[in-house]
């Protein structure tokens, strides 16, 4: 017993260990065509209480981010139904959707 608790200290902080963000550039695309997601074309997909959200499908990747206005709040334009996406979104991939 007396072991025992040493040992779930170890495993615990090795478990909290993993959380910890490696401060990587998230703006980077790191896939097969990589580069940086600026050059991709994002659209826009509804979601079901109909506010928007950017997306980005370069083929082996999919990106997506709530749109928010200056506020931010979301913005929800009515551009399209609900679980609908618009847009070009998949430009700028040299990558095949493999689905």
């Amino acid at each position: 017993m007396k072991f025992l608790k040493p040992a779930l200290v170890l495993c615990a902080a090795s478990l909290v260990a993993g959380c910890v963000d490696n401060k990587r550039n998230k703006t980077v695309d790191r896939g097969i065509d990589s580069k940086h997601l600026s050059q991709l074309q994002a659209g826009i997909w509804i979601d079901p209480n109909g506010c928007d959200h950017w997306i980005i499908d370069d083929g082996a990747e999919g990106y997506l981010s709530q749109r928010l206005d200056k506020y931010g709040k979301p913005v929800c334009s009515g551009t399209a139904p609900p679980n609908t996406a618009t847009g070009a979104f998949k430009s700028g991939s040299t990558v095949s959707d493999p689905i």
